[in-house]
């Protein structure tokens, strides 16, 4: 038999009842945002399962820290940025990431590109084939709007470190656009509905 979910067009409503403990509105919100937040965790983590396990920890920090939500900016961003966390968190605890100090980093890039027409999939299968470190400062920095600052006290490392991990990772991503097919000429503004992640990417990228 069919379980049927309220609709909650109010988010308001939506966290009153998770507050109150209903399950009902509990498999709402992560139905509502399980499926984004995965996608996310698999932009730092290469392994399905070990994204899995850190969106559902999330959620399990999403649920139990609920009330601190204060409502003072987007609901989905609060949950970004604990599922960021958690993901982040498995990385640490795994040893999975290499970040090259600043001084082995270079802090400019000789490289001209013309913008070009790429669909997100294929950019963000782009952005997952860069070393771990680079990965995680590009993802954070580019596509979640932290602050070298808030980039290295998460990470534990110096902002010149997050600086020159930011570069090193646009600079391998210009040599892969390098590489593409010279056909691909349409300009990024004639996509139709492109996605957060490509709109927010393309500019870091120039």
């Amino acid at each position: 038999m069919f379980k049927l979910l309220k609709l909650y067009k109010n988010e308001n409503d939506l966290i009153a009842d998770c507050l109150a403990g209903k399950r009902n509105a509990q498999e709402a919100l992560y139905k509502k945002y399980s499926s984004k937040m995965l996608a996310i965790c698999m932009r730092y983590l290469s392994d399905k399962a070990e994204a899995e396990d850190a969106m559902i920890n999330g959620f399990i920090r999403v649920f139990s820290q609920l009330e601190n939500f204060r409502k003072e900016g987007s609901f989905e961003g609060w949950i970004r940025r604990i599922i960021v966390n958690e993901a982040l968190a498995i990385l640490r605890k795994k040893s999975k990431m290499y970040l090259e100090p600043a001084e082995n980093a270079d802090y400019h890039s000789d490289y001209q590109i013309e913008e070009k027409h790429l669909e997100a999939e294929e950019l963000m299968g782009m952005i997952q084939k860069l070393p771990t470190g680079y990965r995680t400062v590009f993802n954070l920095y580019a596509i979640e709007g932290y602050s070298h600052k808030e980039i290295a006290e998460t990470l534990g490392i110096t902002e010149s470190t997050s600086k020159s991990q930011l570069n090193r990772a646009r600079n391998m991503l210009k040599n892969e656009l390098l590489k593409i097919d010279k056909s691909w000429q349409t300009d990024i503004d004639e996509v139709t509905n492109p996605s957060r992640e490509l709109k927010l990417v393309t500019p870091v990228l120039m």
